[in-house]
């Protein structure tokens, strides 16, 4: 196996089963707040570390896509036995989700994007291009000291103080290498698939936060229109990683959708986070 993954819940490989991918860290833990909640309503969960991170740590091939973190997924697949899947993806894991409905449409029962888009708009194109320069002139330590501030309000940030510090000291030490790190942004800042997405014929939930900094959640509306069967849902807050910040609403959402509430055609909705 070129990455690690785990099952949470039932064993069975026929059970309905969700796939979840993280963004740019890369690590199955992102998705602790939601894991449990899907196993009581009844799914087997893949999560798993991206090629390149925690468990999964090794070096990337040198043209390294969007397209390698989708193939991936399906020795995943092929390894657990599950012909087919529900693809949960957060911002860089919404785009495997979606090169892998293009790949593999087979393998894809439904697609849900938080905070992703088809193509990198001007303003995370901006600070993705901060984050490198931080990276480069002060090194990883600096690089994960600022991530909070990409992927939280600062209000839940402030109070969330010691969460926050832990976070970081753990990226830090477990932090992939800066030879990694720029090959894993290269590949979501090359990743584009907006003339491609009226292919895409699976139910997609888009999950936005209004106030994300990283990623507009215009990026998530303009996903929404390119798709046939998506449903597009704002939080009012929450920011890049309100499925964290606001789980509780983000749960909810994510359960109705994949209980079979997602529409034929795109629709907005708000909820209160």
């Amino acid at each position: 196996m070129t990455v690690t993954y785990d099952i949470h819940g039932t064993g069975d490989a026929g059970a309905p089963t969700v796939l979840l991918s993280s963004g740019l860290g890369g690590a199955a833990a992102y998705w602790r707040a939601q894991i449990a909640g899907l196993v009581e309503a009844g799914y087997r969960v893949l999560a798993y570390d991206q090629r390149g991170t925690g468990r999964s740590a090794g070096a990337l091939p040198a043209d390294y896509a969007i397209a390698h973190m989708a193939a991936d997924v399906i020795e995943i697949l092929d390894d657990s036995h599950t012909a087919r899947c529900h693809v949960v993806g957060h911002a860089l894991g919404g785009l495997v989700g979606l090169q892998l409905a293009l790949d593999a449409p087979a393998r894809v029962a439904s697609l849900a994007l938080v905070n992703a888009w088809a193509r990198l708009s001007p303003h995370t194109a901006r600070c993705f291009a901060a984050r490198l320069a931080l990276l480069h002139a002060a090194g990883a330590r600096a690089y994960v000291e600022a991530q909070p501030l990409f992927l939280y309000p600062a209000a839940w940030s402030a109070a969330n103080a010691a969460l926050v510090q832990d976070e970081v000291d753990h990226a830090f030490a477990h932090f992939p290498g800066t030879e990694t790190m720029l090959a894993r942004i290269g590949a979501l800042k090359a990743f584009d698939v907006h003339a491609r997405l009226g292919e895409i014929a699976v139910p997609v939930w888009v999950s936005a936060a209004r106030d994300d900094l990283l990623v507009p959640w215009t990026s998530s509306q303009e996903l929404s229109l390119g798709l046939a069967r998506a449903t597009l849902e704002l939080a009012p807050t929450g920011a890049h990683a309100h499925n964290v910040t606001s789980p509780a609403a983000f749960n909810r959402g994510l359960l109705a959708f994949l209980a079979g509430a997602a529409s034929l055609a795109p629709t907005t909705t708000e909820h209160a986070a």
